[in-house]
């Protein structure tokens, strides 16, 4: 692990989120949905909206955003006693526990040590004033989503991955449950991989089923987002460090994740 990261001291009076104007939130109720391709690519859209974005990556056992924005052997460094993060663009700063090990290590942490190098994260991290950040959460609603809602505090907003699936499904209501304990808002429910759009002749197939999520949500008494269709370029092009949003911009894919972005970014 980093000399960097274990030399810099946690300012324990110091509450984070001060100079974030929003904060979003990525959750999931299961893994395999697409969440934390989701919220590379949402954090990516809002900076080519010339937005200052902060995309934070708080999965400490399986940390992805490195591999899906192509920064894997990016290292951050110490400065005095703050961490400098790395910036996929000028105004697009990106932190993760990834930078900071191997991509074969095994991080083997109690909720207390996860919830102090959140904290770290927040505080310590010279993120400067953002107009955004958006935070992927491991799946689930444990120890790392309860240390950010916690360390964020109020006006943290969350967005909920699902696939159709009412395995899938169930979880999610878990997820939705937790935001209200915790009282956070819940922006909205995402439905990724909502059917599969053929690149040659442009025909929807609902390979999954469709419709679960929006249906879910007006159940939960809470919004609607949107459907994000299958498209087998997207793992292509994540398994190669390239967001789809930039690399096939006009995809319906792309397109729908604009349509989401479109209901709430300023």
């Amino acid at each position: 692990m980093s000399d960097a990261f274990k030399s810099v001291k946690i300012d324990t009076e110091n509450h984070g989120g001060d100079n974030i104007k929003e904060k979003i939130l990525v959750m999931s109720g299961k893994g395999g949905v697409g969440k934390s391709t989701f919220a590379a690519n949402l954090a990516l859209s809002l900076a080519l909206k010339d937005k200052e974005v902060g995309l934070l990556d708080i999965d400490m056992h399986g940390p992805s955003i490195p591999r899906i924005l192509g920064m894997l052997g990016e290292k951050v460094y110490g400065q005095e006693k703050a961490i400098v993060p790395t910036k996929y663009r000028k105004n697009f700063k990106v932190m993760s526990v990834g930078f900071f090990t191997e991509v074969e290590d095994a991080i083997i942490w109690r909720g207390p040590m996860k919830h102090n190098v959140i904290k770290q994260f927040i505080n310590d991290v010279v993120w400067d004033n953002l107009d955004y950040m958006v935070i992927d959460s491991p799946p689930g609603t444990g120890d790392e989503p309860l240390s950010i809602a916690q360390l964020l505090g109020k006006g943290t907003k969350v967005i909920v991955v699902t696939t159709p699936q009412d395995l899938a499904l169930a979880d999610v209501r878990k997820s939705i449950n937790f935001c209200k304990q915790m009282s956070l808002e819940v922006l909205g429910v995402v439905e990724n991989m909502s059917g599969f759009v053929c690149p040659h002749c442009g025909t929807l197939t609902e390979i999954f089923k469709s419709g679960g999520g929006e249906k879910m949500a007006k159940e939960m008494n809470v919004p609607f987002l949107g459907k994000i269709p299958i498209d087998p370029k997207v793992v292509e092009y994540s398994d190669a460090g390239k967001p789809y949003i930039e690399a096939v911009r006009d995809s319906e894919t792309a397109k729908a994740l604009d349509k989401i972005l479109s209901q709430f970014a300023v």
